[in-house]
């Protein structure tokens, strides 16, 4: 595989063991009205400094996979299988206690809504101490100073004084640099990033995403990038996994997801995406819907929605082919 020319810089190092391994994760919620399974069988991999994007629409499953990776699910909600080895451990057998101290720590998220994560009677600079005193052996006078360090490191103009303000007193773009300023405070390697621009504009969209970029060129860190924003996959990612109705359909480099898409679905995204030269022609929606929660989808679970379909589509589930280019669970693949 080639060096990332991607404005995110890094590359991955070919040959080397993941950072991060998922493999078989399941994840289901209990109710009244049954079992679903949000997250069935999805595994992926992070090599050191990758930044590897996770995509699809809205409810395929692409958050809880994230949260399940964190182990920050609770009743209803159940990891029921799979691993999750990071830096060879295997998160999914850890003690509450353990995991905590991973959180925060080598292993960091940030999230879509800050306001829903920043405590709102605290101060800045109180909440940024207190995830630096959890996982450094210091004072709280240096970590004083490594909090205000950290709102410098994420470009935050007079770091000094918004280290004093509530979250209420920031703009949605700064209250999003504080998340990852908490987040980066003990470097982690990997840093699982979910839908961090939805809720911004345009121009305080692209700020973020060249701090994480530049966090990832500095630091070496890693990241899985959650989003269904094909534009800034394009531009800041290595590899994509694309997810449909709780698993992974495809899986490739940025290049050849995007010049070279072989699942009916991932093409199906590039179509319904509007980019600078796209023509109004070209453009073209998914039609149908994704299935609902208790939906029983036989065989392909896109088949309802595919212009391909095939026979067998509707009854056989299609096994992930896999070659050095990367991986599709499509009949075609092997239909010619």
């Amino acid at each position: 595989m080639t060096s990332s020319t991607h404005a995110g810089g890094g590359a991955e190092v070919a040959g080397s063991e993941p950072l991060l391994n998922v493999v078989g994760l399941q994840t289901q919620i209990r109710s009244d009205r049954g079992t679903i399974t949000p997250v069935d069988g999805v595994s992926f991999h992070i090599k050191a400094g990758e930044i590897v994007a996770l995509v699809g629409e809205s409810g395929c499953g692409k958050s809880m996979t994230a949260l399940s990776t964190m182990r920050l699910v609770s009743s209803p909600v159940s990891v029921t299988g799979g691993q999750v080895v990071f830096e060879g451990t295997d998160l999914l057998g850890l003690s509450d206690r353990q995991m905590r101290r991973m959180r925060g720590g080598r292993l960091a998220m940030i999230f879509q809504d800050p306001m829903t994560f920043l405590n709102p009677l605290m101060k800045v600079a109180d909440q940024i101490v207190e995830a630096i005193l959890l996982h450094q052996p210091v004072k709280r006078r240096e970590a004083e100073k490594l909090a205000v360090e950290a709102l410098r490191r994420v470009r935050i103009p007079a770091p000094e004084s918004v280290a004093e303000r509530f979250p209420h007193q920031l703009s949605g773009g700064m209250r999003q640099r504080v998340l990852i300023a908490i987040a980066i405070t003990s470097n982690p390697s990997l840093l699982i990033a979910d839908e961090p621009t939805t809720a911004l504009d345009v121009t305080v969209q692209a700020q973020i995403m060249h701090l994480l970029a530049d966090i990832r060129r500095t630091a070496g860190t890693a990241m899985l990038f959650i989003t269904h924003d094909l534009g800034l996959v394009a531009e800041y990612c290595d590899r994509v996994y694309v997810m449909y109705s709780g698993r992974v359909v495809e899986e490739g480099s940025v290049f050849d997801i995007f010049a070279k898409p072989r699942h009916p679905y991932t093409r199906a995204l590039l179509r319904s995406t509007l980019s600078p030269g796209t023509k109004a022609d070209d453009f073209v929606s998914i039609q149908g819907h994704p299935p609902a929660a208790f939906d029983r989808i036989a065989g392909c679970r896109f088949h309802p929605r595919c212009p391909s379909v095939l026979d067998r589509c509707r009854t056989e589930e299609p096994p992930t082919r896999r070659d050095a280019a990367g991986a599709a669970a499509c009949w075609l693949e092997g239909a010619a």
